[in-house]
C-alpha cells in the first residue's frame, strides 16, 4: 500500500534531481524535492536565483544533444547537435510537466541541515524554519558550483582582476583587456575562446597537457560513434587515438604542452574552437604561472606578460553544507560510493550523478533514479556488505590506476560502461529480492510529509 512506502526527500532539482523524483512519482514512492532557486534546471540556468549556476550566457553544451537527453524524453528534433543553454534549460521544464510532479517540488527551499536520528528517520531543517522527517534522503546538489581555487596559491600580488570561472559571465568586460586564463578543462577552452574575441591578448595557462578531441568527426558527433564496453578498454582506446592523429595531430604542433597521458586516462576536453583560435594567434598558448608581478605575470618559461586579468578555471570543491562534516564530506573530492549511488555505511542516503562520465551524466541519472526506486520498493537488493566493500575497492582500484592523479579524478566512469555494469547488476540484484522475498530495506518510520500545493 502506498501509505507503507518510505518518504523520501530530494535535495535539489537540477538535472539529476528531477530524473531521480519521475523516477520516484511513476512508482508512487511519496518524496518532496527541495529547491533552493525558483526554476527547475540548476546549473543550466543563467542567472538561477539559487546563486549556484556555473552557467555562463554563451554556453552551449559539448556533448550531443542524442547523448545528453533523457531515454524516455528526447529532445525536440528541432534542436542543434549542441543546444544553447537556454535550451536545455526549457528541455528540463518541459521534462517535469510531462511527467507531471512539479507539484512535488517546493522551489526557494533550502535544506540548512539533513541529520540522521537514532532510528535512522532523516530530520531536514528547511529554510523556512520548518524540520521535516524523511525515511530516505537523496542527495542531488551537485558538483559544479563550489570554485576550488589554485592550491597552493601562486606566490606574488596581482594589482589586476582575478575571478573564477564560477563568475564569469560573457566576453564583452573584457574588451581590450589582457587576459589570462588559467586551466585546460572544457570551461577553461569555452572561456578563453569567447574573450579572444574582444580582448587585446588572451593567454592560455596550462600546469599540463591535455588532449583536446573536437565535437564532430568525420560530419557527426564523435560521441555518437560505437563505444561496446564489451570491447576491452585499451582495444578502443588506440582506435580513438589513432582517430585523433589522423584529424587532430599532435598537441604540441599547436604550441601547447605534451599530454603525459594516453586518451581516455584524464577526464576529456571538448572544443570544436580552441585549435582553431591558436592557430590564428587569438589565443596563445602559456605554461604554468611562476609568479604574480603587480600588472604582470611571470610564467614558468621565464616569460613576462602584461595582464589585467586572471580567469581561473580550476575545477570545483565536492561538497555537502546540509551535512555535519563529520558526518559526510568529500575531503579531497573522494566520496567512496558502491557505483557512485549507494554509501557503504549508510542504508538510506543515495547520491544522483556524483561521477564524472567520459559523456553527460543525464541518462545515469536517471538510470540510477530508478535504481534507487526498485531498492525502496524492494524489487532490487545490494550485495552483502563484504561484497559491497570489495566491489568498491576494485573499482576505485581500476579508476586511480588509470587516470591521472588529480582532485578531479576522484569518481570517473565511462559513459557506457556504466551503463552496462548496472543493468548486469540491476539483474543480479533482482535475483538477490527475489531471494529474500522482495522485502522492503527501508521502513516507513517518519510521518508523511504534508501534501501541499506549490506554485510553479
Amino acid at each position: 500500500m502506498p501509505d507503507q512506502l518510505p518518504t523520501v526527500a530530494i535535495i535539489g532539482a537540477g538535472s539529476s534531481g528531477i530524473a531521480a523524483a519521475k523516477a520516484l512519482h511513476q512508482r508512487g514512492i511519496p518524496f518532496d524535492c527541495f529547491e533552493i532557486g525558483d526554476k527547475i534546471g540548476g546549473n543550466w540556468v543563467f542567472g538561477n536565483k539559487n546563486g549556484v549556476s556555473s552557467a555562463y550566457r554563451l554556453l552551449y553544451i559539448n556533448t550531443s544533444r542524442d547523448r545528453m537527453q533523457y531515454p524516455d524524453y528526447p529532445m525536440p528534433a528541432s534542436y542543434p547537435d549542441f543546444p544553447h543553454h537556454t535550451q536545455i534549460a526549457a528541455y528540463f521544464d518541459d521534462y517535469v510537466d510531462h511527467f507531471g510532479f512539479r507539484d512535488r517540488i517546493r522551489f526557494e527551499t533550502k535544506v540548512n541541515r539533513a541529520a540522521r536520528r537514532d532510528d535512522g528517520v532523516w530530520e531536514l531543517e528547511l529554510s523556512t524554519g520548518e524540520t521535516r522527517p524523511y525515511d530516505a534522503l537523496l542527495v542531488a546538489n551537485g558538483h559544479h558550483w563550489d570554485p576550488r581555487w589554485p592550491e597552493p596559491a601562486f606566490p606574488g600580488d596581482f594589482d589586476g582582476e582575478q575571478l573564477h570561472a564560477h563568475h564569469y559571465v560573457e566576453p564583452d568586460g573584457y574588451k581590450d583587456k589582457n587576459v589570462v586564463v588559467v586551466g585546460m578543462g572544457n570551461s577553461a577552452m569555452d572561456i578563453a575562446v569567447e574573450v579572444s574575441m574582444t580582448a587585446r591578448s588572451t593567454l592560455l595557462s596550462a600546469r599540463r597537457g591535455v588532449h583536446i578531441i573536437p565535437k564532430y568527426l568525420f560530419g557527426r558527433p564523435l560521441d555518437q560513434y560505437p563505444n561496446d564496453p564489451r570491447v576491452p578498454w585499451s582495444i578502443r582506446r588506440r582506435m580513438y587515438e589513432g582517430m585523433m592523429r589522423m584529424t587532430v595531430g599532435k598537441m604540441e604542433d599547436y604550441g601547447l604542452p605534451k599530454p603525459d597521458h594516453h586518451i581516455g586516462h584524464a577526464h576529456p576536453t571538448i572544443s570544436g574552437r580552441i585549435l582553431d583560435r591558436i592557430a590564428h594567434g587569438a589565443v596563445r598558448p602559456k605554461p604554468n604561472i611562476a609568479e604574480l608581478q603587480g600588472d604582470r605575470v611571470k610564467f614558468d618559461d621565464g616569460s613576462v606578460e602584461p595582464v589585467d586579468t586572471i580567469i581561473y578555471c580550476t575545477g570545483y570543491k565536492v561538497t555537502f553544507p546540509f551535512f555535519d562534516e563529520d558526518f559526510i564530506s568529500a575531503p579531497d573530492n573522494d566520496l567512496p560510493l558502491f557505483r557512485r549511488v549507494f554509501h557503504p555505511d549508510i542504508d538510506n542516503v543515495f547520491f544522483l550523478a556524483l561521477l564524472q562520465p567520459l559523456g553527460a551524466t543525464m541518462p545515469l541519472a536517471a538510470a540510477q533514479g530508478e535504481w534507487i526506486a526498485r531498492y525502496l520498493l524492494g524489487e532490487y537488493a545490494l550485495p552483502d556488505s563484504a561484497a559491497v566493500r570489495s566491489d568498491m575497492e576494485r573499482e576505485r582500484a581500476r579508476m586511480f590506476k588509470r587516470y591521472v592523479a588529480s582532485k578531479r579524478h576522484t569518481m570517473q566512469v565511462d559513459f557506457d560502461d556504466y551503463l552496462y555494469d548496472l543493468e548486469r547488476e540491476l539483474a543480479q540484484g533482482a535475483d538477490r529480492a527475489r531471494a529474500r522475498g522482495f522485502e522492503r530495506p527501508l521502513p516507513a518510520r517518519a510521518a508523511a510529509p504534508e501534501r501541499e500545493e506549490v506554485a510553479a
